[in-house]
Parts: structure tokens; C-alpha cells; sequence
């Protein structure tokens, strides 16, 4: 039993078997929480129209989205923003294909009932339509994502594939010639068969304003409490980030995910340092029946050569 931050928890290491697992290399497992209906475009619809908030959340590897499907959430998003999040990239931009359809397999293997959705690369579908086509199927097929291109989620607003050509990460539509082309554009997007739009970096104003005039569901990230849905990156919502980090002024943090990490890890290089660790407690691999000095003798001397009978 441990505590940390007023939080008591007791970690419990199970096998399958009635045998202990030596391996240093363990399945992850899965959450022990209870069973979800999976979630649907229906169910993402019929959430639209009652009007009920729907939260999303980033996942990049399989821990993380074990960790979101098990929070409840309804959406898990593989963003291309992995790029800078999890492979330590400058931008969206550097990511590929191929990259994106490891970190969406892995999160698809953990994810069982969140709607996955996973966002295609910079020059995955530029070139033409054909492209496009090409590209969301192979996200669906070898990534596991139930909506990459087909069905299409839009994004519009601030879209960071392009933020060079819009001068950086900006908000955009603050004046009423580019809210009303903003609005122009998802009304396009939505009868071209779009099932959701995400709209990032527009003034509160004209995101609420946007949501009134869709069918369709808006997912909403910096802007503003009127879209349909909210999303966050993950490490951001946990406080997976150093200190000092300029954390975007529109998130939340919830926890301190780094600092437990850095704690945890420093109790540890401590503990080998005392030689508490390991201990008797957390090293239990059987031991031969001999004398252990008899036990070491006999190894040495068999290693030597001069084998003797033992039993």
C-alpha cells in the first residue's frame, strides 16, 4: 500500500497462470473497467442531437490509449500532432505515413469502445483525390482507425499542416470577411459528406456561430465552450511536460503525470543505489534445494571442470 498526494492506491501483480511470470517483458494487460458499448457514428449522432457535450482526447502508443479508453472517453483521436508530441519532431509536418500507421495500430489494439479516428500526414492526400482515397483506406486497413478519410472528419480553422502559409500558429477568422469564408467552407465541407468538423484556433464567436449552422457534429480545440465536442492532447490534460513548458494559455492541466514520473523513477535509481532494491520481497525466484555456500562451491567447481555427484 502506497500513498502519494493524498491518493492511496495498492499495486497488485497477477498472472493468468497460478505460477509468478519472471519475465522481465509482460503484456501490458488490459483495464479492469466495466465494458462499453463501442461507439458509432450513430452513437456520435444521436450524442449530436441531444445536445450532450462529448469529450475527446489524443492517444499516440498503446498505454496511452488504454489509459483514455478506460477514462470514458468517446472519441480517441491518433493526431499527426504525434509528430511533435511523441517523436520529438519541429512540426506536423515531418511525420509519415508509415509512421502514422504504427502509432494508429498501437492505440487501435487498446482502444475497444471510443470512436477511433486517426488524422492522415502532410503529403498523404494533397496530390489529388485518388491520393486521399488511397491513403484513408490504408489508415482504416493497416491502421485500425474506423474514421481516416472515409468518413471524413474536416478541419478547419488553424489547420498546423499549413501554419507556415498562415504566419504561424494563429488564430484565425477574427475578422468578418474570414469568419464568413470560414463558414463558406464548413458548409462546403458538410455537403461533401463530411460526418464531423474540427474546428481549431477561431474566436469563440464564430465557432458557436458555425456549430448553430452544421448538421454536423464540430470538435472544438481553442475554441471556445460552443462546438459539440472538445479534444485536448493527452500529455497535456495529465501534465506529461517538463516545467517551464509554454503551455498553450487554452488547456487545462489535471495532474502532474511528470513530476510522479520523475519521483517514481528517482525513488528507484535510489533504491539500487542503497541495495534496497532488489530485496528478498520483490526477487523471489526459487532457489535449489542445496545450502546456498555448497550450492556456489559446487558451480565453481563444475565450471572448472572437476564435475562431482550432487543431488
Amino acid at each position: 500500500m502506497r500513498t502519494r498526494n493524498a491518493i492511496t492506491y495498492t499495486r497488485y501483480h497477477t498472472s493468468a497462470s497460478c505460477f509468478p511470470r519472471y519475465s522481465s517483458y509482460s503484456p501490458m494487460g488490459q483495464a479492469d473497467t466495466k465494458p462499453r458499448k463501442k461507439v458509432t457514428i450513430q452513437t456520435l449522432r444521436n450524442l449530436y442531437r441531444k445536445g450532450e457535450p462529448i469529450a475527446a482526447l489524443t492517444a499516440y502508443d498503446y498505454p496511452s490509449g488504454l489509459v483514455a479508453d478506460a477514462a470514458g472517453m468517446v472519441v480517441v483521436l491518433v493526431g499527426d500532432s504525434l509528430a511533435m508530441v511523441a517523436m520529438g519532431m519541429e512540426d506536423t509536418n515531418e511525420v509519415t505515413m508509415e509512421e502514422m500507421l504504427v502509432h494508429c495500430r498501437s492505440v487501435s489494439r487498446a482502444v475497444k469502445s471510443a470512436f477511433l479516428i486517426a488524422d492522415l500526414p502532410f503529403g498523404s492526400y494533397e496530390v489529388s483525390p485518388e491520393q486521399a482515397v488511397v491513403s484513408s483506406l490504408k489508415m482504416i486497413k493497416e491502421g485500425g482507425a474506423r474514421a481516416a478519410g472515409i468518413p471524413v472528419m474536416a478541419h478547419i480553422g488553424l489547420t498546423p499542416q499549413r501554419q507556415h502559409s498562415l504566419g504561424g500558429f494563429r488564430v484565425q477568422a477574427k475578422s468578418v470577411a474570414g469568419a464568413a469564408q470560414l463558414l463558406r467552407d464548413v458548409i462546403a465541407v458538410q455537403d461533401a459528406g463530411a460526418f464531423m468538423i474540427l474546428v481549431e484556433a477561431v474566436p469563440a464567436e464564430v465557432a458557436a456561430l458555425i456549430t448553430k449552422r452544421l448538421c454536423v457534429p464540430t470538435i472544438g480545440i481553442e475554441a471556445g465552450n460552443g462546438c459539440s465536442e472538445q479534444v485536448l492532447v493527452q500529455g497535456d490534460v495529465v501534465g506529461n511536460f517538463p516545467l517551464g513548458r509554454d503551455l498553450p494559455r487554452f488547456v487545462k492541466t489535471y495532474a502532474d503525470v511528470w513530476g510522479e514520473m520523475i519521483r517514481g523513477i528517482g525513488q528507484y535509481r535510489c533504491d539500487v543505489k542503497s541495495s534496497e532494491f532488489p530485496s528478498e520481497f520483490t526477487y523471489n525466484q526459487a532457489f535449489p534445494q542445496q545450502n546456498p555456500t555448497e550450492f556456489q562451491r559446487l558451480v565453481e567447481r563444475s565450471a572448472e571442470g572437476n564435475d562431482e555427484p550432487y543431488y
